[in-house]
């Protein structure tokens, strides 16, 4: 086989260290040299479009396809279709069950590697020839043939795994993925509202056509079953007036007008619950409360000493008054600064409670213009039910002040001039206004004589709780 007989070859050419492996397809070879086109350095391609190696700077050369295989494989068309496997059954060999294509791509493989083979060991009694002088020609003879056989031996391993994948995956979906799918015609294909209309057209049961004809459109926090607390009335009055109030538990608190309240508390002094047993109850109920519209244990803390609050009670000549002069020193027992404003203490109730407030140390003003402009709480008691109803320099001092205001015993019509966030009461409540905000009632411990005696059955709304809130009834 002459020198020419190599031209169209592809191999693989590993060169001493400084020049590195070349790959490429042979288009001169002689005993000098080797020339190669398509040429690819140490796997990236050649930026000259030929290469010529010296026969004495080659280590190792392998045969990668013979001119005949480059041929026949440009030829192919590049789309291979690959049919489904036929599967295996009961006494058939596995050669059977693979399908003619394969079998056939396999003997072409064969074929190809005998030619390769055959070509490759012309070459290396080529260049065999031409060192034969050199110590180490045998040696390159005997690696080529070794490597060129073990590079067979890859090529039908490889050939095995792409028969089996072909086999275990049938036909491949790759054409498939580049078609876009069209949500808008598929879209189209399906009429909503003649789907509907056929199914409310449909024969239905009287009770779902009317579900339907009466449903409604709910947001996310509402319920679509309307449901109401269950109510239980445990305390019944005499007289009732126009308003009624629920606690958390569905109990029903009645109102009661201004007489019947009256005659409750007349009847509870009689009877020995005095107001000075009351009034302390009153007191500590307003400073529970209070304690925790001011933060708790969170803003509470001795160790939080310089960001205690201060809390000013302004108090009117009256029981109401001395009321919220109790709450202020039940919170200065606490540690909150207090400062209780008092226009008039000639009122025998506000003088014993203001005397027991002074022993705290805390402040009691009676110029309103000495008062903090920003405090954190106001406590309100300045009127009872039967005050006159005028705007005091006192309520303007509070629309100024952004301070939230809690009422002890206000009027049931409010205290003229003040917004109330929260106002606490006593026994049983008046029909109180808007003005007086959230309603909480307190226990002061009355015995149920005291209610029978006044034609009231009274049972205990308070359950574990010392105070509770109240809620219109608007049902």
């Amino acid at each position: 086989m002459g020198d020419n007989q190599f031209v169209g070859c592809m191999v693989s050419i590993k060169c001493v260290e400084q020049l590195g492996s070349y790959q490429g397809q042979i288009i001169d070879f002689n005993r000098e040299t080797v020339t190669i086109s398509k040429a690819f350095k140490n796997g990236i391609p050649h930026s000259s479009p030929q290469v010529t190696i010296n026969a004495k700077d080659i280590i190792n050369l392998e045969m990668i396809a013979t001119e005949e295989t480059v041929t026949k494989e440009s030829k192919m068309p590049s789309k291979v279709t690959v049919k489904r496997p036929i599967a295996k059954r009961a006494n058939r060999s596995v050669s059977e069950c693979i399908p003619t294509a394969v079998l056939s791509a396999a003997h072409a493989s064969t074929s190809s590697s005998s030619a390769t083979k055959k070509v490759s060991e012309l070459i290396h009694q080529e260049l065999s020839t031409s060192s034969s002088s050199s110590s180490n020609g045998n040696k390159l003879i005997n690696d080529n043939i070794n490597n060129t056989k073990q590079n067979q031996r890859k090529l039908t391993q490889r050939q095995k795994w792409i028969e089996r994948d072909e086999q275990a995956f049938g036909t491949p979906i790759d054409q498939s993925l580049n078609q876009d799918f069209d949500f808008e015609k598929n879209l189209a294909l399906f009429n909503k509202e003649a789907v509907w209309e056929e199914i409310n057209n449909s024969s239905k049961p009287d009770v779902i056509k009317q579900s339907e004809i009466n449903k409604g459109k709910y947001r996310h926090d509402e319920n679509i079953i309307i449901s109401k607390p269950t109510t239980l009335r445990q305390i019944i009055v005499p007289i009732c007036d126009d308003k009624e109030y629920v606690t958390d538990d569905g109990l029903i608190i009645p109102s009661i007008p201004l007489e019947l309240h009256r005659k409750l508390i007349g009847t509870a002094d009689r009877l020995g619950i005095s107001w000075e047993r009351r009034v302390e109850l009153l007191g500590r109920a307003g400073a529970e409360i209070i304690l925790q519209l001011l933060g708790g244990a969170h803003r509470l803390n001795p160790k939080n000493a310089h960001q205690w609050p201060t809390v000013v009670a302004l108090c009117g000549p009256h029981r109401s008054g001395a009321a919220g002069v109790n709450c202020a020193r039940q919170l200065s027992t606490h540690g909150i600064k207090t400062v209780v404003y008092v226009e008039n203490s000639e009122n025998i109730n506000l003088l014993q409670e203001l005397s027991l407030y002074k022993m705290t140390g805390n402040k009691v003003e009676t110029n309103i213009d000495k008062l903090a402009s920003c405090v954190d709480l106001i406590i309100v008691a300045l009127c009872e039910e039967d005050s006159p109803r005028k705007i005091s320099p006192v309520a303007k001092w509070v629309q100024n002040n952004r301070a939230p205001v809690i009422s002890i015993d206000p009027p049931s019509i409010g205290t003229p001039g003040i917004l109330s966030k929260i106002s606490l009461l006593g026994v049983l409540p008046l029909s109180h206004d808007s003005s007086n905000g959230r309603l909480y009632l307190c226990n002061l411990a009355l015995p149920n004589k005291i209610f029978s005696d006044v034609g009231i059955t009274y049972r205990s709304p308070f359950g574990p709780k010392f105070v509770i809130p109240l809620h219109s009834d608007d049902s």
